[in-house]
């Protein structure tokens, strides 16, 4: 073999790795990859270990409710024995699947979003990542780009996979309360947006904090208060409660399928509501005639208010995650790290 051809091969040899990474992972990219392809690969694998189960759980519930066919799409209020056996069956599936779904972002926070920049600011590696030939700017972006980019596939896939998952038992699984249930924050493009939020606010907090485990307990306490403050604060606000009158004498109203029943009210005919412990102190029919008491109230949200709250939610999240992003980009770029 000649001089030039080895001198072609040898180059060959060494131009392959570079030219394989002239794709999507090249640069800042390639290096953001593979310094925490740890991390990506765990959340790649939990997310095919979640959609299986899931998947797995289908199969049981299909053949449940197909044992049952007079009851699919149907309200399990009609049927209290079946309601029965599905909630022994599935009730604990249903509270474990929807607890790791509001649990991810979360997880995505601290062990995604934290280490990024955190972990170079303790270990001092950011001085030298931030002084090389690539602008600051580029190596934010990427910082940025690659992990909201795992957040972003891997919540959407298990929110697609359990929403496929409940749908069908939608009116039997958590009592049909699709509300208050977690239901509502695992379903749809809500775990992608909470995830996304609290990715970035993981890099927020590790760049302001510069210490790995003080972030990391940061962040699960912000996730916690601001999971629990989003679902008695914020997701009330985002669609109106309906209200149903009826006779006073009638039973339960029949709601529409899928309704989530909220609260009970005494109301005259006019519409003017009591609350539901006026006049049971044994004065009965002297004091709701006193008051014009007729009727009943019931709030409700219905299950076509559903998609709407949750697309709502998930653009205010996204937006927060925006800001929370300008601003980590506008620190990362005008002040030391």
């Amino acid at each position: 073999m000649s001089a030039l051809s080895r001198t072609a091969k040898r180059a060959g040899a060494e131009a392959g790795p570079s030219a394989a990474r002239r794709g999507l992972l090249h640069g800042t990219t390639w290096l953001v990859w593979r310094r925490h392809r740890g991390t990506f690969l765990i959340g790649f694998a939990v997310t095919a270990l979640a959609c299986a189960l899931f998947a797995y759980q289908r199969i049981g519930l299909m053949d449940f409710l197909r044992a049952h066919p007079h009851t699919m799409g149907l309200s399990s209020h009609d049927d209290g024995e079946l309601l029965m056996k599905f909630q022994d069956r599935f009730n604990s599936l249903f509270n474990q699947d929807i607890t790791i779904l509001k649990g991810v972002p979360i997880v995505l926070g601290m062990f995604v979003g934290v280490p990024l920049i955190a972990s170079e600011q303790e270990q001092g590696t950011i001085r030298l990542a931030t002084t090389q030939s690539v602008s600051r700017g580029r190596w934010i972006a990427a910082k940025l780009g690659v992990p909201l980019l795992v957040a972003f596939v891997c919540t959407s896939l298990m929110s697609a996979v359990f929403t496929w998952l409940w749908h069908p038992a939608r009116e039997l699984a958590m009592m049909g309360d699709w509300f208050s249930s977690g239901v509502l924050e695992a379903t749809g493009p809500v775990p992608v947006a909470r995830s996304l939020f609290l990715t970035v606010v993981g890099i927020a907090v590790g760049m302001l904090l510069r210490h790995v485990v003080a972030s990391m307990a940061a962040v699960f306490v912000f996730g916690f208060v601001f999971g629990v403050f989003w679902s008695e604060k914020v997701w009330p606000m985002l669609a109106p409660l309906r209200r149903k009158l009826y006779p006073y004498d009638q039973g339960d109203p029949l709601l529409p399928g899928g309704a989530v029943r909220m609260d009970d009210w005494k109301a005259t005919a006019d519409g003017k509501v009591y609350g539901i412990g006026t006049c049971s102190d044994g004065t009965g029919e002297a004091c709701r005639a006193k008051l014009g008491i007729v009727n009943r109230a019931t709030d409700y949200y219905g299950y076509d208010q559903m998609a709407g709250m949750q697309w709502l939610g998930a653009g205010i999240l996204v937006a927060l995650a925006a800001a929370v992003t300008v601003f980590v980009v506008w620190w990362a770029r005008r002040r030391p790290l």
